[in-house]
């Protein structure tokens, strides 16, 4: 062989000497423990809070019932500034926790009108609660919730949105309630500046939610409902949780049918109170003006429209269109009032409803002598309400417009003729020549002087004659007479000598007296029996007359 491969072979297999060998091995290893490693964490996650209170990066864990999940790595500000960016490590077994149905809240020690809780977090520190959700979508970027959820996603039951004016006073977490007991929770709310009203999304929890159907009505719980108005004076008190933070509660109005189960995420209107709800089943109406000549002041939105005592509609708006001008301006500038007669009221099954026909109805009704006046419903409250009835001999009616709404006739109230008559009396009385009764006044007055002169110079004599010493020996000399009269009565007693003799006497009296009855009878008889002497004459013997 020659000696020039030999010498190459001899340096290349200097180059593979065993001592490389130990090197090559460690950087195996070094993989291997790497890809060990990476292959054995868990995925990371972005979650975004308002503020980081209680985070610390290394030490905050995320938990599910309690078991450790992953570890906060980083806590850093967003960008813009605006809130808090936590980037966290999870468990390898974790992915399928994490979707789009996943939710995140910091546990803290927190007082609520649910009571205290998170109060082991005093010690431990803070800890992020992961609720795991049940999507299709896989998800890796979170918003943290600033309050626990009411309940999981797939929790049973139903969820429904409300709409309401704004000012409703509901916030997360608030009682939902069904007669008195608690049926679910306000999950969220949020107010919507483009259509100017709240929106809240409420969890009504199974078994409850059957009660939640196309009629059901949902207003506003305030804990004490009190209400005096012309109808009186009502307090209604829901349940303590109430009282103290407010709520909503639901029910189906009397008369009317149950309907069919609601559907999820349907929505409904959120009433201020219980009479407002009810009032909203009465959807089909009739617009009516009244041109008011009395005052309106105490009629406001809401009060009832009656006929003979039966509520047949509503006041709308007090006043409506106050400046639009009136169709008899001339003769007189009326206040009016936009009413509504809800035929509902009167069958709540009502199916067809025909509004010319109705219009029609009332129009033959406003001929015959309808007519609308306000009258006072509450002396207290001086609360007013329209009453409709039918007036003797009233104006003709006239069909008017008012604004495009037919309107309603009106006479006068039996206010405003209370104020007529008032103002004729005081007319009277001003016509009333006052100074003749003046005259006979002053000397009324100077003649009650005198009598009053009079009659204080007699008390004086009473006075002095009570004064007087004799007066006064008075009552002693008749105690004197009253002693000797009772000691005279006591001698005519059963037990006394007078009364004794007197009785003897008496009985020889009567003695006496039988003894002289025959005399009696005989001068009855014969009173010259005293003079002559007393013989039996011989009968006499008839004998006939001489001839």
């Amino acid at each position: 062989m020659p000696e020039a491969p030999q010498r190459a072979t001899r340096q290349y297999r200097r180059r593979l000497s065993p001592i490389w060998i130990v090197p090559l091995v460690a950087v195996l290893i070094g993989l291997w423990m790497l890809y060990d490693n990476l292959s054995g964490l868990g995925p990371t996650i972005t979650l975004q809070m308002k503020n980081a209170e209680g985070i610390e990066a290394g030490k905050t864990l995320i938990k599910t019932r309690n078991v450790e999940v992953g570890r906060v790595e980083d806590v850093t500000l967003s960008d813009d500034m605006s809130h808090t960016v936590v980037t966290a490590r999870m468990q390898p077994d974790t992915e399928r926790m994490l979707n789009d149905d996943a939710r995140f809240w910091v546990v803290k020690p927190r007082i609520d009108r649910e009571g205290i809780s998170g109060l082991g977090t005093v010690l431990s520190g803070a800890y992020i609660q992961l609720l795991p959700g049940h999507g299709d979508e896989p998800q890796r970027d979170f918003d943290v919730l600033d309050q626990p959820p009411v309940a999981p996603p797939d929790a049973p039951g139903i969820r429904i949105n409300l709409v309401s004016q704004v000012g409703s006073s509901l916030s997360a977490g608030d009682p939902i309630t069904y007669q008195g007991f608690t049926v679910g929770r306000v999950e969220n709310t949020e107010f919507d500046p483009d259509e100017k009203e709240m929106r809240h999304r409420l969890y009504i929890q199974s078994p409850y939610d059957v009660l939640v159907t196309d009629t059901t009505r949902f207003w506003v719980s305030s804990g004490v409902d009190l209400r005096l108005n012309s109808q009186g004076f009502r307090v209604n008190v829901e349940s303590m949780e109430s009282l103290i933070g407010g709520g909503v509660t639901f029910g189906v109005p009397e008369d009317v049918e149950m309907g069919q189960p609601a559907e999820p995420e349907a929505t409904y209107q959120l009433f201020g109170n219980e009479e407002s709800a009810r009032e909203g089943t009465f959807d089909r109406y009739l617009d009516y003006v009244l041109l008011v000549d009395d005052t309106v002041r105490g009629l406001s939105h809401g009060d009832p429209v009656e006929y003979r005592g039966v509520r047949v509609g509503t006041v709308e708006t007090v006043p409506w269109h106050f400046a639009a001008p009136q169709p008899n301006a001339l003769d007189r500038f009326a206040i009016p009032v936009l009413i509504r007669i809800e035929p509902q009221r009167f069958d709540d099954t009502m199916q067809d409803f025909d509004a010319d026909e109705w219009r029609d109805r009332l129009q033959g009704m406003f001929e015959h002598g309808l007519r609308a006046t306000l009258k006072r419903g509450n002396l207290l409250t001086g609360a007013l309400f329209v009453d409709l009835n039918f007036h003797d001999d009233p104006e003709p009616y006239e069909p008017l417009t008012f604004e495009g709404k037919k309107v309603f006739p009106t006479t006068t109230g039996s206010l405003a003729q209370i104020e007529e008559k008032v103002s004729n009396l005081l007319d009277k009385l001003n016509d009333v020549q006052i100074e003749p009764v003046l005259d006979s006044l002053d000397e009324t007055l100077t003649t009650t002087q005198n009598t009053m002169q009079q009659v204080n110079e007699i008390a004086d004599s009473v006075d002095a004659l009570l004064d007087d010493p004799a007066t006064r020996e008075l009552p002693g000399n008749l105690n004197k007479t009253l002693r000797q009269t009772r000691d005279t009565l006591d001698g005519f007693s059963p037990d006394s000598q007078g009364y004794r003799e007197l009785n003897d006497t008496l009985s020889r009296l009567e003695s006496l007296m039988r003894d002289l009855q025959p005399v009696a009878r005989t001068l009855s008889e014969k009173p010259n029996a005293l003079i002559f002497d007393s013989e039996d004459a011989p009968d006499p013997q008839p004998r006939a007359p001489r001839q």
